[in-house]
């Protein structure tokens, strides 16, 4: 597939004098591009919550959800991966971003790393990836050979896989069993694919994981209640879910989360049933961390 022919690497009609432009003409017309995305994001719904299901049931079989990509891509799949243990209170190592080039490419990019689809396989089996495990594959062109080589391999092994790319029908989403393919058209500037493909990509990697967390109980109604109290910023968060769950004061909040070492879920539950810490515990143990399901067992 020739790099030029690629939606993503085509010239965009409407900057095309965006060197000549004011300020605020120039910031007007990248606005205008990226509210497209969205719309572009919209038409992918299907296929997105094809990979949250599949996220999740990766979860529930006690395997990993596995981002790879390159560039900008890969700095995504990282960024995703890092946030998931203090807003979900999930382990490190659950949710794991690769990068082509190794973590040094994250602030430097590692010339000729990404051409290569043996080093994609290589940092999958360095993880000692299992059918378990799920991997999407990052690529705005969709043609990067350490992705196809990563979900090439990872397919072969038996993982659900996914593949999120800003152009049609490309290698990596023919690669993958669930293609996500986000066309947000030529970039303001051109083939500048951290522009309107990276806010793509980020949107579609924002509702994987999340979403997944949701299917697997890190969430009640709208509150992230497994998040990992660990700041003053995060501890004073912490109070306000339980009141915002409950109704309670801010002091009963505290009490509760006193006995619960900061945890909100258990905390929650202890303010809506009675129960003593240990026993909202061991309520929710008892129904795999589903704080609903814990509740309406009290009911």
């Amino acid at each position: 597939m020739n790099l030029g022919t690629l939606i993503s690497e085509t010239r965009n009609s409407e900057t095309m004098d965006l060197d000549s432009l004011s300020t605020l003409e120039m910031v007007t017309a990248f606005n205008q591009q990226d509210a497209k995305v969205a719309e572009a994001v919209h038409l992918t719904l299907p296929q997105v919550a094809q990979a949250v299901e599949a996220a999740a049931a990766a979860f529930s079989a006690g395997g990993r959800l596995i981002y790879m990509g390159a560039g900008t891509s890969g700095r995504l799949g990282v960024l995703d991966a890092s946030e998931c243990p203090p807003t979900f209170g999930v382990p490190h190592g659950q949710v794991i971003g690769l990068i082509a080039g190794g973590p040094g490419a994250l602030l430097k990019a590692v010339e000729g790393a990404e051409d290569s689809e043996q080093l994609g396989m290589d940092d999958l089996q360095a993880l000692n990836l299992t059918s378990a495990d799920m991997v999407v594959g990052l690529a705005a062109s969709g043609r990067t050979p350490y992705v196809i080589g990563g979900l090439r391999f990872a397919r072969q092994l038996g993982c659900r896989t996914a593949a999120v790319s800003c152009n049609p029908d490309s290698p990596i989403a023919r690669e993958a069993e669930i293609a996500i393919s986000p066309v947000v058209g030529p970039e303001a500037l051109t083939g500048s694919t951290r522009l309107k493909s990276g806010t793509a990509q980020k949107l579609v990697l924002n509702m994987i994981s999340t979403g997944a967390m949701v299917k697997v109980g890190k969430v009640y109604q709208n509150l992230m209640v497994d998040m990992q109290a660990t700041n003053v910023k995060l501890v004073d968060r912490a109070c306000r879910m339980v009141c915002q769950a409950t109704g309670c004061t801010a002091q009963e909040a505290e009490n509760a989360l006193k006995q619960t070492h900061n945890a909100v879920k258990p905390a929650v539950l202890m303010v809506l049933t009675g129960l003593s810490a240990a026993q909202a515990s061991a309520g929710l143990a008892k129904h795999n961390g589903f704080l609903r399901a814990a509740l309406e067992d009290k009911e």
